[in-house]
């Protein structure tokens, strides 16, 4: 491997740890100033509630018994390794980069959550009547823009090379 841009990549990893500590304070304000279910209404289409994830995406596994908790943590560590081995070999893919470090911030918030509680911690509920779609965090918030960011930047690639 060639030489690498220790500057880029801390850039990047500032980037995901500015993230990380975004979430996690509103990650503490939630858990000091909610109850487990309470919710304030703020919009006709959006409540701030207390909600316990204890498994992946759309509560995937959250009743699986517990082994969940680990199995994360261990994919959360192992995808952030990739991601900044990935950030390291593409020094220069700026968008690519990004997207990686919204995914990375993102995904350490959520994996701490889950070593500290054995949970994640939701709060943002967006809703149309009585359809609710399920409680979601800035850390999951930052991992679906990160993914955005990482489609947009292989359409990107794809359209220059055809050209």
């Amino acid at each position: 491997m060639g030489k690498t841009n220790t500057g880029g990549l801390l850039q990047w990893l500032g980037v995901a740890f500015l993230i990380l500590v975004l979430d996690q304070l509103s990650k503490v304000a939630i858990l000091l100033h909610y109850q487990l279910g309470e919710s304030t209404y703020l919009t006709e289409w959006l409540n701030l509630v207390r909600v316990h994830n204890s498994g992946a995406a759309f509560s995937f596994l959250a009743g699986a018994g517990g082994w969940q908790r680990w199995f994360f943590v261990g994919i959360g560590a192992a995808a952030t390794v990739f991601m900044i081995y990935l950030m390291r070999s593409h020094p220069t893919q700026k968008l690519f980069c990004l997207a990686l470090a919204c995914i990375m911030g993102g995904a350490v918030g959520n994996v701490l959550d889950r070593l500290i509680h054995g949970y994640v911690v939701d709060m943002v509920d967006f809703h149309i009547g009585s359809w609710h779609f399920p409680a979601f965090n800035l850390a999951d918030s930052a991992i679906t823009l990160g993914v955005i960011l990482l489609l947009l930047d292989e359409i990107l690639r794809v359209r220059r090379s055809r050209h």
